[in-house]
């Protein structure tokens, strides 16, 4: 059985402005998106599942989904901030979503087999689907045994400002031992570092593996992600912004010892549209990616 491609697109870009799973940077228009897609069904994967706002479905359903429609099995499931546990209400003042791990549960119902997690507006590259697919491809009828793809902080950098990212400690076996997030990373004076909550500076690796939001679980991780949100909701009912993210709902699983989660090296390069200023620098690369024959243009046919 091929691996399935669940995609987060019920966000919007708050640092970009407007929708940018729906801005065209390719030489024909194409988003960030159709070329993640393009490079998911090359590695091997067999159906997509997005999950988006209900509000967005026309625009998603006409722009987005009936590119791909042709190509390969669509799902669409919904995130909606009243998609909570039985005997738990949405505090009347809460506007900000529930955070990616919510987003992932919302697929349990439609994905059955070993699932990728990607965001929708960041370009992964083409090695990292495959290293991706690989690995789960040989996951089928397994449990507990996850994956996430880390990338080297040094290619995944913008050279419009500072990053947040998931900086990864791995065990001698490329293990997930945690992820700490780092919300202001950038290179300075030749050298990247991050800077702490009491502005000080600190080197970190060139090399160093980052989460981008690329993991790859199998079905029993939705029921693990059904059991600790009720808790995260316990602990959270007044917290107007707290969110369940991904990396906390792995950091519990590994911390309890019932998961471990393979760290996978790509050689790929990362980018994305994190400030406007990043959209002519993108456009940019993947022009330089079509004129390199990596992809067709136009890229749906």
């Amino acid at each position: 059985m091929k691996p399935t491609l669940f995609v987060l697109a019920a966000g919007m870009g708050s640092r970009y402005g407007g929708l940018k799973q729906l801005d065209g940077l390719g030489p024909n228009g194409e988003t960030i998106m159709d070329y993640s897609i393009y490079d998911a069904i090359e590695s091997g994967f067999g159906k997509l599942v997005f999950v988006i706002r209900k509000t967005f479905e026309k625009d998603f359903l006409e722009k987005i989904a009936s590119k791909y429609v042709n190509h390969i099995e669509v799902e669409i499931v919904f995130q909606e901030l009243t998609d909570l546990p039985e005997g738990f209400t949405v505090h009347p003042e809460r506007v900000k979503p529930w955070g990616t791990n919510h987003a992932v549960l919302m697929g349990k119902d439609v994905i059955n087999e070993p699932f990728a997690v990607i965001n929708a507006d960041d370009f992964y590259g083409r090695d990292a689907f495959q290293k991706l697919a690989d690995f789960l491809k040989g996951l089928e009828g397994s449990k507990n045994h996850y994956c996430m793809v880390g990338y080297r902080l040094q290619n995944t950098l913008s050279e419009s400002g500072a990053v947040a990212r998931g900086v990864c400690e791995t065990d001698d076996n490329d293990f997930l031992k945690s992820v700490v997030e780092r919300t202001h990373i950038e290179r300075k004076d030749g050298v990247i570092q991050y800077k702490d909550a009491e502005n000080y500076w600190f080197e970190l690796p060139e090399n160093a593996p980052v989460s981008m939001n690329m993991w790859g679980f199998t079905p029993d991780y939705f029921k693990y992600s059904e059991e600790y949100f009720i808790k995260f909701l316990e602990l959270n009912q007044d917290n107007l912004k707290a969110e369940y993210f991904i990396p906390l709902m792995v950091d519990h699983l590994i911390a309890n010892k019932t998961a471990d989660v393979k760290v996978l090296d790509t050689s790929a390069k990362w980018f994305g549209v994190t400030y406007a200023e990043d959209r002519d620098s993108v456009v940019a690369k993947l022009q330089a990616l079509v004129d390199e024959g990596a992809y067709p243009t136009p890229l749906w046919k």
